[in-house]
């Protein structure tokens, strides 16, 4: 059975790697064509050249309201339209408000919220000529607090926010509007903080449920993929977020706050310490982290 994929014009951010890159090999696989816009201008070419002509790739800081616009511009006039756009990029500064620097703060709500708001306002005409998708990329910190994840955490609940409010405006266009919410994905972000910092994986192994497990890659691209196939309005990577997010008001109960209090501030203790030794905010996989950033604790990391 053909894939309800097939032939439509998908634009996806931040696909260097991870959810991206893999969320992008199976579109293509499922026969639509892709629209590759990001930073690593290597690794972008490297894999538009894997997927070959049904992939084009587009070098543009989300950040960067011309480059943006000239990138989603670009696309549009190759593919001829664009159907779907999934808001992927994103980047997250580690550690306690206390001891983070308020530019790499700024600098996450800056790419999370701002350059979501940018990309989607650049290919919103596409968009609603088409009565196409967008998928925004949110998170389970969207409604689930964390010590050393403010900014992050800030900005997924911002853009989930985003989108509930661009769905009511788009309605009467024909577009439909998604926010998807994941736990830990197994991918190299994860993957340095479980090898950099031994008090997250300690915390890791104590988090209840869904919050406590690494989600392989491949599933989380299962339902990326589902959520554009059928305009979904909410994704939960797993499943069982669902629940959590309908607890909303538990998560961020008192109750829970006294319950958890010792266990996080130990986290939060430890993590800022281990940052500060490593001499770094973020492992050695991420984004933007040339010689000057790995000594400073406080240097963005993709998503």
């Amino acid at each position: 059975m053909r894939s309800r994929l097939h032939n439509q014009v998908v634009l996806i951010t931040g696909p260097a790697r991870g959810i991206g890159a893999a969320t992008a090999r199976r579109a293509v696989l499922q026969g639509a064509r892709v629209a590759l816009v990001g930073l690593e201008a290597e690794r972008l070419a490297a894999l538009a050249q894997e997927l070959g002509p049904a992939a084009a790739w587009y070098h543009a800081d989300v950040t960067d309201q011309q480059a943006v616009s000239d990138a989603v511009a670009r696309a549009a006039a190759h593919f001829g339209r664009i159907d779907i756009v999934i808001t992927n990029a994103g980047i997250a500064s580690m550690g306690s408000v206390a001891m983070v620097d308020v530019e790499a703060m700024a600098r996450v709500i800056n790419v999370n919220v701002i350059g979501t708001m940018r990309t989607v306002k650049a290919a919103l005409p596409h968009l609603m000529a088409s009565r196409g998708y967008v998928l925004v990329v949110s998170s389970a910190a969207a409604f689930s607090a964390m010590p050393g994840l403010a900014a992050y955490a800030a900005s997924k609940a911002a853009v989930e926010q985003f989108a509930n409010v661009l769905r009511l405006e788009m309605a009467a266009h024909g577009v439909d509007v998604g926010s998807a919410h994941m736990t830990w994905i197994d991918t190299d972000m994860v993957r340095d903080a479980q090898h950099d910092l031994p008090s997250f994986q300690r915390t890791l192994a104590k988090l209840p449920g869904a919050f406590g497990v690494v989600t392989p890659l491949e599933r989380c691209v299962d339902q990326f993929v589902r959520a554009c196939e059928t305009r979904a309005r909410t994704v939960f990577v797993p499943g069982s977020l669902a629940v959590a997010s309908l607890l909303r008001p538990l998560l961020n109960s008192a109750f829970v706050t006294r319950l958890t209090r010792g266990s996080m501030a130990l986290m939060s203790s430890g993590a800022d310490l281990e940052m500060q030794a490593l001499g770094r905010a973020f492992g050695t996989n991420s984004v933007g982290m040339g010689a000057s950033a790995k000594e400073s604790p406080t240097a963005p990391a993709e998503q």
